[in-house]
């Protein structure tokens, strides 16, 4: 769990280049992840759509392109990364606390979030107050970083602690911007631990899809 004010000042002084990194990080896997996402948001039809830590707009635009009958808000703390999703198009946006959100009960039919909820203070807290928001039957998923096993899991955690930082630290400009991103995705629990933490907060049917062996993972449950 992280400290708001620290990841407040890391954002917004890599904003500008936010997109871009992650595309050259994840060697453009990034988007076939929220592509997979979609598919999964598309299957419940929702009227309307929560993108929870929305950042720059990522998830939020790949839904609203495909799905434009479907009411997207982006919703951020951080105003800098606001600004550049709405100069890319999501004109939609709530600048507020994931984890205290302006917005009445039960009126959201579906809530995303895409490696947002690992940078937050409190994730039980935080996923308590998207279970407030959605609607009955409404849907959450959850798109972030997680650990693979086996045959992977070492030369993996040598690239996220010891290559990844200094190549993201060139690609912002922020030498710092990305020393805690390995000791997060260590700590964020994943899996069965994730489930049980869905479960916890009141979600049904919580499921994990892993992503290229786990590298990233979309977990999904209702309301």
């Amino acid at each position: 769990m992280q400290d708001p004010t620290f990841v407040h000042s890391v954002f917004s002084s890599i904003a500008k280049r936010y997109v871009t990194a992650n595309h050259i990080l994840s060697l453009g896997a990034d988007i076939l992840w929220r592509e997979r996402a979609l598919k999964m948001v598309a299957e419940w039809k929702p009227r309307n759509l929560l993108d929870i830590a929305t950042g720059t707009g990522d998830l939020a635009l790949t839904v609203k392109k495909a799905l434009p009958e479907v009411d997207v808000l982006g919703t951020d703390f951080c105003r800098p990364m606001l600004d550049i999703a709405v100069q890319r198009g999501l004109t939609n946006v709530l600048e507020a606390d994931a984890m205290n959100l302006p917005l009445p009960d039960a009126c959201y039919d579906a809530a995303t979030v895409a490696f947002g909820l690992r940078n937050m203070a409190d994730y039980e807290k935080a996923l308590r107050e998207w279970h407030r928001i959605l609607r009955p039957g409404g849907h959450l998923l959850v798109l972030d970083f997680s650990m693979p096993e086996g045959v992977f899991a070492t030369p993996y955690r040598f690239y996220l602690h010891n290559i990844l930082p200094h190549i993201a630290g060139w690609l912002t400009g922020n030498s710092g911007a990305y020393d805690y991103l390995g000791e997060s995705i260590e700590a964020f629990p994943r899996g069965a631990a994730f489930c049980d933490l869905l479960s916890r907060c009141g979600y049904q049917a919580p499921a994990a899809l892993p992503l290229m062996g786990g590298i990233a993972t979309i977990y999904t449950a209702e309301k």
